[in-house]
């Protein structure tokens, strides 16, 4: 099987708060960890009432604190929100605490809406059509020899491993061409996962930091002892989803009895597209997902995200995904 690394968005349920989810977060790396999980990498987003993982770096040093062998990135930064310089620092302080466990994923979205990315820059003169530049100056102030006056420090000489994200074929092309990994967010945004996976592999360029081309996807899995107990957890995700998508984003909501019924056409074909790249149900019901999916896109690794209300229900999804593939227990 292939490897299987850990999506965490750290989100803040109904009825809890930021210190709990950081809380949560450690526990599910330390879990992670245990389990035989890759990597645990947190997403930035912004001004999201459900997302706690706001402060990436800060987050990502307190989880690495907690932990000792599993690989913690950011899946991903949204590098317009900074300076290439900032990030390069901050993932370079973590780098020297701890070596040799750093990945940077790289996106080129806002991770919020219009008016909290302008709160971020003060202007919006950083948008993303800047974003190849941004990657090369990023990488060039982690590199063994940067080619810039200013100098990263910590950061300078460190190179920390880039990935660049996406949801469409544009991430897809800039990876192939600077020859980094991709890992493409079919765990919500789908539509595409076919398309970017064929650019990437025919159009890429082998570079210093990797030979051949390597794809990590999104995956969504809720893992439950049954099939039914496991659908019912999913509906806190499929709730949270809808009211985003729907421009009402909150905290993810305690799971529900019988959700879609309960929601229109437009709703359930919104949830019907995400999840294609879903495993929904018991350990055998999950595992012919996973490899199902992995058959058809050819995936090198898997990035699983389980929005699931119940913490230990939570850990509980991913100690069964590592089950079900036989994952080497730390």
């Amino acid at each position: 099987m292939i490897p299987l690394s850990i999506l965490d968005l750290s989100p803040i349920t109904e009825g809890s708060d930021a210190a709990q989810s950081f809380r949560n977060s450690l526990s599910l790396a330390q879990h992670g960890e245990k389990l035989g999980y890759t990597r645990y990498w947190l997403a930035e987003h912004h001004g999201m009432p459900g997302i706690a993982s706001a402060a990436t770096a800060v987050l990502l040093s307190y989880v690495g604190a907690g932990t000792s062998a599993i690989r913690i990135g950011a899946g991903g930064v949204m590098l317009p929100n900074h300076s290439p310089l900032v990030i390069a620092e901050q993932f370079g302080t973590l780098e020297s605490l701890y070596p040799g466990r750093v990945d940077l994923g790289l996106g080129r979205a806002p991770g919020s809406d219009q008016r909290t990315a302008r709160a971020l820059r003060r202007n919006l003169e950083s948008d993303a059509d800047q974003f190849p530049q941004d990657v090369m100056e990023l990488m060039d102030f982690m590199s063994k020899s940067p080619q810039q006056a200013v100098r990263a420090v910590p950061g300078a000489g460190l190179e920390v491993p880039v990935w660049i994200l996406g949801s469409s074929t544009f991430g897809a092309q800039l990876a192939a061409h600077l020859g980094l990994p991709y890992a493409f967010a079919s765990h919500f945004a789908p539509q595409q996962i076919m398309q970017a996976i064929q650019i990437y592999r025919e159009t890429f360029k082998p570079s210093a930091q990797l030979s051949k081309p390597y794809v990590m996807l999104g995956f969504n899995v809720f893992a439950a002892d049954t099939d039914a107990e496991a659908e019912f957890r999913a509906t806190s995700w499929q709730q949270a989803f809808v009211n985003l998508r729907s421009g009402r984003p909150g905290r993810l909501p305690p799971p529900v009895e019988g959700y879609r019924q309960k929601v229109g056409p437009a709703e359930n074909a919104l949830l019907d597209s995400v999840l294609s790249c879903s495993a929904v149900g018991s350990v055998e019901t999950v595992k012919q997902g996973v490899e199902a999916f992995v058959a058809r896109t050819g995936a090198d690794e898997l990035m699983i995200t389980s929005q699931v209300f119940d913490h230990a229900a939570r850990l509980r999804s991913y100690e069964l995904l590592a089950e079900a593939f036989g994952q080497k227990k730390a």
